[in-house]
This record gives structure tokens, sequence and C-alpha cells, in this order.
């Protein structure tokens, strides 16, 4: 290993070509606050300037990937409720900006439960590996909330309209099973073959040539990127209409109590 750091609940690790990133919240479940949002998209944005890095991988800390935003955190910080929610919008709009744009190989290890934001993002990498205990879930209308991370568009692309609206419609949780069938992950492991099968083959997939993997992705994602741009522009939109609603409010409100009392 070349060395590694932590910003905010990230932990930065270098193997050769290979940045490894991995939310470390584990008191909250890998819950990710702004902070997170913020440093997440820094470290794409910089991991796709540095020559030094071939291929981001996101992962998670012990048994979840993460359970999505942090919505203690966002209520506690300082500022009325528009400036919240609004400084809260742009930051998640330009942390889904930094996966859509990142040119070179994002893989993600859901080594757990990816809820909401997680689920959405980690659907815009370019390949996903899943643990059989694991699973999807986009719980934005009981929330009183809409789509993000690009999922109004990815996910009818990757899954179909009808699985897609159950997702993000009805609450559906996706197991990994569900999402192999649905081509929605490359492969299911088991959690100790992460580490032992899958880790040394992302080493060297480090090695591949970076202008190769480049020209590759460029064409597979060729008529995406616009229309992922456009969807998070509507999506972020649309949440703060959302956000502002009087059943929005009440749902985030009950959540907050129910996770209170846990």
């Amino acid at each position: 290993m070349a060395g590694g750091k932590q910003t905010s609940h990230l932990k930065l690790e270098r193997f050769g070509m290979v940045l490894r990133v991995t939310i470390n919240n584990p008191r909250k479940k890998n819950a990710l606050n702004r902070q997170t949002y913020k440093d997440l998209g820094d470290t794409l944005n910089a991991a796709n300037k540095d020559d030094g890095v071939h291929v981001v991988v996101l992962t998670g800390t012990g048994d979840f990937y993460s359970s999505g935003n942090d919505m203690v955190s966002a209520v506690a910080e300082e500022g009325s409720v528009d400036e919240k929610l609004a400084r809260g919008n742009a930051i998640l709009r330009e942390m889904v900006r930094a996966f859509i744009s990142f040119d070179k190989l994002l893989i993600a290890i859901i080594n757990g439960p990816a809820i909401g934001i997680a689920a959405t993002t980690a659907l815009l990498c370019d390949v996903v590996y899943m643990v059989d205990t694991a699973y999807f879930y986009t719980p934005f209308t009981k929330l009183g909330l809409c789509a993000e991370g690009c999922s109004s568009y990815s996910f009818p692309l990757l899954m179909g309209r009808s699985k897609a609206s159950e997702m993000l419609l009805l609450n559906h949780r996706m197991t990994a099973q569900e999402a192999l069938q649905f081509n929605v992950v490359a492969a299911v492991i088991k959690r100790d073959e992460i580490e032992t099968k899958l880790w040394p083959q992302i080493l060297e997939h480090g090695r591949l040539p970076i202008g190769s993997i480049k020209a590759g992705k460029l064409l597979i994602n060729r008529f995406q990127r616009d229309k992922l741009y456009e969807a998070n522009d509507r999506e972020t939109e649309a949440l703060m209409d959302r956000y502002q609603t009087e059943e929005s409010m009440n749902a985030v409100m009950e959540f907050m109590m129910r996770k209170s009392k846990m």
C-alpha cells in the first residue's frame, strides 16, 4: 500500500494505481453527512485528475455499505430551513456530478445494505459487486421525497421500468440475488471472498492501460452522460420542491422520531 488518510468519514488508501475509498462511519451505519458528500465528490474529482490513479473502489466499513443520508446531522446544521435545504441540495448535485464525470474505472463493492443516495450513486459506477447478504433500498416515497442520484434515469435503464418503479415508488428492497437477476450487479460474492478473491483481481485491473479504459468507457457511456446530468438537475429541482411540502416534512419528522427511540 502506497499510503492512506482519513477525511471526514472517508478512509482513503492507495494500492499502486488503485484508490480505495471506504465510507467509515460505523456508529451510524456509514450514514453520509453533508461534509462526507462534499469529501466524496472532491475525492472523485481529484482522482480523475491524478495520473497515479487508474481505478477508484468504493466500499463501506463493517456490515453496512451505507445507510444513506444522515438526516439528524442535516437538521442540526446552522442556518434557516431554506438555507440548509439549498446548501444541502447544491452539495448533493455536485457530488452526483462527480460520479457522472469520472473518466476512469469506478468500482463499487457493496459489502452490506446500500440505502437511498448510497444505492443510487453505487449504480452510477462502472462495475458493481455485491455480497450475498446485502440489499439496495430506496425508500423515497416513505419520506415524501422523490428519486435522486440519477435513479429516475439509471434505474429504468438498468432494470426496466416496472422493477425501477417498484423500487422508487413502492420502496421495494432489492436483494443481491435479485440485483444479479436484473443485471444491476456484475457478480454476487461471499463476504470473505472480498479480500481473498475479488481484491487481487481489482489490483490487476489497476495495471490495465488507462488510455484504453478511458476510451472504452467513453464509448460505452457515449449516449448517457448528458442524460445523467439532466436527470441530476431535474431530480435536485424536484427534491427542493418536495422538501418544502407538508407531507415530506411530516414523513421526515416521523422517521426521526422512530430513530430517536431506537
